[in-house]
C-alpha cells in the first residue's frame, strides 16, 4: 500500500493552471507524489500556450486531457490545490485545502503563459519541500 501524500489540482477547465502544476509535480517529485488534476468544467483540449511553456523547460504535458472533477478524486487526496474554481470544490473532512490564486492563461500567448508557468513552478517546488521529507 502506498503512504505517498496525494495532490490534486483543480481549476474550471483542467487545460492550462492545473495540467502545468501537475506537470511539475509528476517531473519534479516522481514517485514520492501521487498527481492527480481535474476541472469544475473541462475544456475539450490542453491550452496549447501552457503546452508549449512546459515544452520550453523540457516537460511534454502534450498527452494529458481535461478530466473532470469527481468528489471521489477531491476525498482521496491529501492535499487539494485550487486554481479559481470558487464553489464547485466539495469540501471533505481530513483534506487540505489551499487556493493558489494565478492568472488564467486561457486565449494568451506562449509569452503571457510564461510567467504564470514560472510562478507554478516555484509553488510546486515549495509543497514538495513541505510534503516530502528531505532525505538524510
Amino acid at each position: 500500500m502506498s503512504t505517498a501524500p496525494s495532490v490534486l489540482f483543480v481549476c474550471v477547465h483542467n487545460a492550462g493552471r492545473s495540467q502545468m502544476a501537475a506537470g511539475f509535480l509528476t517531473h519534479l517529485a516522481g514517485d514520492a507524489i501521487e498527481v492527480r488534476s481535474a476541472g469544475s468544467a473541462p475544456a475539450e483540449t490542453i491550452n496549447s500556450a501552457a503546452v508549449e511553456a512546459m515544452a520550453e523547460v523540457g516537460i511534454d504535458i502534450s498527452a494529458q486531457s481535461p478530466k473532470v472533477l469527481t468528489a471521489d478524486a477531491v476525498e482521496s487526496s491529501t492535499v487539494v490545490i485550487t486554481m479559481g474554481c470558487g464553489d464547485a470544490c466539495p469540501v471533505f473532512p481530513g483534506v487540505s485545502y489551499r487556493d493558489w490564486a494565478l492568472e488564467d492563461p486561457a486565449g494568451k500567448g506562449v509569452e503571457a503563459v510564461r510567467p504564470i508557468r514560472d510562478e507554478i513552478r516555484s509553488r510546486v517546488e515549495a509543497l514538495i519541500a513541505e510534503l516530502v521529507p528531505a532525505t538524510a
